[in-house]
């Protein structure tokens, strides 16, 4: 499950709401990018091409693990151009369902669950406090928005829209196109029952 926001910054200034944050690389992967909007869109295009090349030439998708190394090595050959990006591989190969955190410091994490961007630590918060392993795939996707929507509002580098899009051995399919997260805020609130109040949590 990958969830994301949809603001795109230039400093202090939030020069778009509706940007594209997830990005299908295959039928079975994608990626979701955090950082310099231009860097991670430019890459993860590269990416995406050199993975579709690895299928002619081998006649077999690449697995995640290989997309990543893939990925990585490209932006550790950059890192002097100062590259800002973070990002997150999430696929489903022979293998089964991997995901990998990959940054500009050239790390290649596989893990089971992560956050990046400004708003990661607000979005761990709710994550820590309700994620479970037994979760269907509809409690994720509700899990997953909550703390997007939670992040939006404790982080200015994030806000707009909230996406999230489940990946299995079947291939994408989106749980949530693009919802107002100003919406969702409030309906979250209405089910906790509490008055309307900056202050108060997701």
């Amino acid at each position: 499950m990958v969830a994301v926001d949809s603001r795109a910054s230039m400093g202090s200034f939030g020069s778009s709401r509706v940007v594209e944050k997830i990005i299908a690389l295959n039928d079975r992967m994608v990626a979701s990018l955090a950082g310099t909007a231009a860097d991670c869109q430019y890459w993860l295009a590269w990416l995406s091409m050199q993975l579709k090349l690895f299928e002619l030439r081998n006649g077999r998708k690449p697995s995640v693990a290989t997309a990543s190394k893939i990925c990585v090595n490209l932006i550790s050959y950059y890192k002097r151009y100062n590259l800002q990006m973070g990002l997150t591989l999430i696929g489903y190969d022979e293998k089964g369902p991997s995901v990998y955190y990959i940054d500009t410091d050239g790390s290649r994490i596989k893990t089971n669950l992560t956050s990046c961007g400004s708003g990661s630590p607000h979005a761990y918060g709710v994550i820590d406090s309700f994620y479970k392993y037994d979760l269907t795939v509809e409690q994720a996707a509700e899990l997953a928005i909550r703390a997007i929507t939670h992040a939006t509002f404790r982080d200015a580098g994030s806000a707009g829209m909230a996406r999230a899009i489940f990946v299995n051995k079947d291939g994408h399919r989106w749980m949530e196109r693009g919802r107002s997260v100003d919406e969702l805020y409030r309906k979250f609130r209405d089910e906790r029952g509490e008055k309307e109040d900056c202050s108060t949590y997701v």
